[in-house]
């Protein structure tokens, strides 16, 4: 609790600006190396918003690690009031909502297009959720590209995790890492290049791209390009905040959110093999291509992936979630991957 209190008065002071427009927001981004944060969400609070708003509407903006957060804390600080607006990967606060990892627990969604669809399936009882349980209003979700093993030693495939300790990124992972015997370590996304270089973790999952951004190919030499998920994401608001403003703001904020998420999706599905590119042998419209071995799945693999979501993943996710979160599940993306929770 003493840090929760002491981060939020550093984000006080780190978001506090000097604007005098009629509205101000404090809005936290996602990480500010992505081009998802770079290209779109910062040009949307800094500029796209003023003009959408005629200037009625100010926010002050940072991605979370410009302000030296790690982003399992973001939403429990939006909960506080100290920011109104935050955008975070809802995995990583996963072992605190449980109910997070429903739209992208590991091995559920082969393709960008499966995950756009169980997304759309979740989002009214997730939205719901986050209303009543935790006082955040929804106003986004989206995806990163597809979340990938980066390791060190040479991988032919998911066999090969076991005995390996590899960074992972919500409790779905966990439960798929140690289903193939793996260890899955919480780490920082900031702190994983080093862990890789030091052999502190053999492996680490993150998106195609965010991971040749983050040069994890500094101390990892191997890209298995399997999706393991997907990064799901969401922007949203302290919902008393919210509440509290006017209608024109509000509507204002809902359909420029509404074109922004459009575009996260269109880009991450475009960025996705641009990111294995860019950590192979290119072409990389980034920067040089980093070199790493590209090792694709065996049709074999594609189908223990499955077996690993069915035998593991889903039911460690009704352990953490319960039975009325499973009944959810399946009568709403259950419907759409065609699988039940027994």
């Amino acid at each position: 609790m003493r840090e929760t209190t002491a981060a939020a008065a550093a984000l006080l002071v780190a978001l506090t600006g000097a604007a005098h427009a009629e509205t101000q927001i404090n809005v936290v981004g996602n990480l500010g190396i992505t081009t998802q944060s770079r290209e779109l969400e910062r040009p949307f609070w800094e500029e796209k918003i003023g003009e959408l708003s005629n200037g009625e509407i100010k926010a002050n903006f940072k991605p979370f690690n410009e302000i030296g957060l790690k982003g399992p804390e973001i939403f429990r600080l939006l909960g506080t009031g100290v920011m109104n607006i935050a955008t975070g990967q809802l995995g990583h606060s996963s072992g605190d909502v449980p109910i997070n990892d429903a739209t992208d627990l590991a091995g559920l969604s082969p393709t960008i297009e499966e995950f756009k669809a169980v997304t759309d399936a979740f989002r009214g009882p997730l939205t719901e959720y986050y209303a009543d349980k935790l006082g955040l209003v929804i106003l986004t979700m989206q995806s990163y590209q597809a979340q990938i093993l980066y390791c060190r030693d040479e991988l032919k495939g998911l066999a090969d995790l076991k005995g390996r300790k590899i960074r992972s990124s919500g409790a779905s992972q966990a439960d798929f890492i140690e289903y193939f015997g793996g260890t899955a370590v919480a780490m920082s996304f900031g702190e994983v290049q080093q862990g890789l270089q030091q052999g502190v973790i053999d492996c680490a999952i993150t998106g195609t791209l965010g991971g040749y951004m983050a040069k994890w190919s500094e101390g990892a030499d191997y890209l298995y390009t399997l999706p393991v998920n997907w990064g799901a994401g969401s922007t949203m608001a302290n919902k008393a905040w919210w509440d509290g403003q006017s209608e024109e703001v509000r509507q204002t904020i809902i359909e420029g959110l509404g074109d922004l998420e459009a575009e996260m999706w269109a880009l991450n599905a475009k960025e996705n093999e641009i990111g294995i590119a860019c950590n192979t042998s290119g072409p990389c419209p980034e920067g040089e291509p980093a070199g790493m071995v590209r090792v694709d799945p065996s049709p074999e693999d594609v189908e223990l992936r499955r077996k690993a979501l069915v035998e593991a993943v889903l039911p460690g996710f009704k352990r953490r979630c319960g039975d009325e979160c499973a009944g959810i599940f399946n009568e709403t993306i259950g419907e759409v991957v065609g699988l039940t929770i027994e």
